[in-house]
């Protein structure tokens, strides 16, 4: 009896001892607490935390900067920081946050929107030893699949003729809006025939960019393309559409970037043409880079210091369904372990990939 009680014991001395050093994470989600994309995006990371083993504490900024570095202070300087703190350059912050996290134990990697050139060239990374780089999805890339999409999906221009088109980007001072810009800028160099009417920032917001749509439908009545750097502004400037003698995917395409239900419905409906999405499972491929980077692993050399990884794709109309079926259980289906780069070659190039998802 004393041997098994023994035996018990231990037993949960060792569970308990491996509870108390289980790998902690801090994330700080930009977005807000109700905001489908950050929300889904905060889901996959923590169904990848609870594979690994890891503790991931999310903390929502709901959209203010002070709150999000008010956030980090706390995290960096409380009495019991976590070993890794994952950060979004959202509103160009990152460089405060890194400066406050000299001199501290605490291990930080960017996701989503990485360090500008600017800021990579005023920045010197030998001073933050403990700046593990970034994970970035190929967001450029997107951008430019759907104007081609878009193009792709109307068909040839006649000779002479253009197209109007309208651009609804997100907030101004976002690397990653800035970057889907520059893959619209180069499919429109392709594209001649296709003559960019404005641009505006929606702010990431579907009553921002239904308002502007509003006013920009009636200046620009010839109105064929609608580009959107998110799933919300095209909501948005549909809905500024319905009610005219034009149709959603028939009259006016438009084109939009996420997976919320919302638009998947509306790319199963035809409303939306162009839709590419793939980015919400970087913090999920994050939280593999700190699994191994806690094991040991030097990641930088499966992938380098600032890896962009190519997650956004096209998707067509079986894939949204797929999408919508996994809703709220993206991550169930992923063997987060299996992508591990432990007992791996050198060479072994982490599978990072949407199509893990929709297979």
């Amino acid at each position: 009896m004393l041997k098994v009680l023994c035996g018990c014991l231990w037993w949960v001395g060792m569970m308990f001892g491996t509870m108390a050093h289980a790998t902690s994470v801090v994330f700080l989600n930009p977005g807000l607490s109700t905001e489908t994309f950050w929300v889904s995006y905060a889901q996959f990371m923590q169904a990848a935390a609870k594979d690994l083993g890891l503790d991931l504490r999310v903390r929502y900024s709901e959209r203010d900067r002070q709150n999000t570095l008010q956030q980090a202070r706390e995290a960096l300087q409380g009495p019991q920081p976590p070993d890794y703190l994952v950060l979004v350059n959202e509103q160009y912050i990152a460089p405060q946050i890194l400066r406050m996290a000299q001199g501290s134990q605490v291990k930080l990697l960017i996701v989503n929107n990485a360090l500008t050139p600017d800021q990579t060239q005023l920045l010197d990374a030998g001073k933050y030893p403990n700046w593990l780089g970034s994970i970035t999805a190929n967001d450029e890339e997107g951008g430019y699949l759907m104007l081609k999409e878009l193009l792709r999906q109307r068909g040839p221009v006649p000779a002479g003729e253009s197209l109007d088109l309208l651009a609804f980007s997100g907030a101004k001072h976002t690397p990653t809006a800035q970057a889907r810009e520059q893959g619209l800028q180069r499919a429109l160099r392709e594209h001649p025939e296709v003559h960019l009417r404005q641009l505006v920032y929606g702010e990431w917001s579907r009553q921002r960019a239904f308002e502007q749509a509003t006013q920009m439908f009636k200046r620009y009545p010839k109105t064929a393309l609608v580009w959107s750097a998110n799933d919300e502004m095209a909501l948005g400037a549909m809905q500024a559409l319905d009610g005219s003698a034009r149709t959603p995917g028939k009259e006016v395409l438009f084109s939009a970037v996420n997976s919320s239900p919302d638009v998947l419905q509306a790319r199963l409906q035809g409303r939306i043409s162009a839709l590419v999405a793939g980015h919400f499972t970087v913090g999920g491929w994050a939280m593999v880079l700190l699994h191994d980077d806690a094991a040991g692993v030097d990641i930088q050399r499966h992938g380098g210091r600032e890896r962009q990884v190519r997650l956004f794709q096209l998707i067509d109309e079986p894939q949204a369904q797929r999408l919508l079926d996994l809703r709220n259980h993206e991550g169930d289906s992923v063997d987060f372990h299996a992508l591990s780069a432990l007992d791996k070659p050198a060479a072994y190039p982490y599978p990072f990939s949407l199509q893990m998802l929709l297979k």
